[in-house]
């Protein structure tokens, strides 16, 4: 499995992956990086915060986001070199987010590619906004 080089990529293409966040997912995704935070975890805790339920690791999101540039665009063997990121909005669980990558900006000589990264719920609304550079496989 390869992904694409730099002379594959254009501006304007995309790709994108879907997920619907389960309890399960908060739970998992809470053992792997540690975050316990009640936020997420109790339900007694998330009433009274902004939010009034409990809601899922904005980098869980982010999460999906890796999943495109390491399966789809530019896809295996893509090296993540820089990510930011704007949480604009919470996902709660059942949402299903879809994380979707468009080339914005290629730089050859460099082998790098810079993308807009957008993450939105089932209701269209953006949940996660950014850019990420990567290197492409060679």
């Amino acid at each position: 499995m390869k992904g694409l080089t730099i002379d594959q990529l254009e501006v304007g293409q995309k790709a994108s992956f879907t997920k619907t966040v389960t309890e399960a997912d908060v739970y998992n995704y809470a053992g792997v990086s540690g975050d316990f935070n009640p936020a997420h975890m109790n339900e007694e805790y998330a009433k009274n915060t902004a939010f009034k339920t409990r809601i899922a690791h904005g980098m869980l999101s982010a999460g999906f986001i890796s999943a495109v540039l390491g399966t789809k665009l530019p896809g295996p063997g893509t090296i993540y070199l820089n990510q930011d990121l704007k949480f604009t909005k919470p996902v709660h669980f059942g949402d299903t987010i879809t994380a979707t990558i468009s080339v914005e900006e290629l730089i050859k000589e460099k082998n790098r590619a810079i993308l807009k990264t957008v993450c939105t719920n089932q209701d269209g609304d953006v949940v996660v906004e950014g850019t990420a550079k990567v290197m492409p496989p060679k």
